[in-house]
């Protein structure tokens, strides 16, 4: 519901959470009215199938270095009568299946060059570390990684995302992550603490005037 009010378009979940828990998260995303997109341990079925039953509107599959990968998530669903998508009401198949066939993402995630002239999500943080230029947003070897992978979604017709984009130097295209949960609430926070700290000085000054005034009285 916070994320919702934020204005947040999707939450995105990358975490330890397995499996219920990420069901029970994907189903509350979907009340708020957000598409909720999970994080894959890896390509297996098992996963992938657990994850879009419990409740989620895409799934984000990491370590992408092939088009074989890529083919490899390709796959049929089961039936989707009730599941969390629909509120868990009984929906005709010929219905429901083509609504969750258009409405199901799957976002191959390049985190090494190896894959940089295939296409998706791009996982900065672990590029970077691939290619040997850990924390080193600005580096010219991620700037061409950058504009090769989104010139051949571009010419595609593919949708390019950013996940950990640090550097203002480089152009995306459609979609790029806002930040993790720890992140946020760090930085809420601490904002929050500064107002508080602003607040105590004037209360604290405000006090030693009050003395003051009534030692003077006395």
């Amino acid at each position: 519901m916070v994320r919702c009010l934020c204005a947040y378009c999707y939450v995105y979940d990358n975490s330890t959470r397995w499996p219920d828990t990420t069901g029970q998260l994907c189903t509350a995303a979907l009340y708020a009215g957000i598409a909720p997109i999970v994080r894959t341990p890896s390509k297996d079925p098992r996963y992938v199938s657990r994850i879009l039953d419990g409740g989620a509107l895409g799934v984000i599959v990491p370590h992408m270095r092939s088009v074989q990968d890529a083919k490899d998530l390709i796959g049929s669903r089961s039936s989707t009568n009730g599941l969390p998508h629909f509120q868990y009401r009984s929906i005709p198949a010929k219905v429901a299946n083509p609504v969750i066939n258009e409405g199901t993402l799957v976002i191959p995630m390049i985190e090494t060059l190896e894959w940089k002239a295939y296409i998706l999500l791009i996982g900065t943080i672990d590029l970077i570390a691939e290619t040997g230029i850990p924390s080193d947003y600005d580096n010219s070897r991620l700037t061409e990684a950058y504009e090769t992978i989104i010139a051949v979604c571009k010419k595609a017709g593919i949708w390019v995302g950013v996940r950990g984009l640090h550097s203002s130097s480089v152009r995306w295209e459609r979609t790029v992550m806002a930040a993790t949960d720890g992140p946020i609430l760090l930085a809420g926070a601490t904002a929050r603490a500064k107002v508080m700290a602003v607040l105590n000085s004037k209360v604290v000054k405000s006090r030693q005037i009050d003395e003051t005034d009534v030692g003077n009285k006395a």
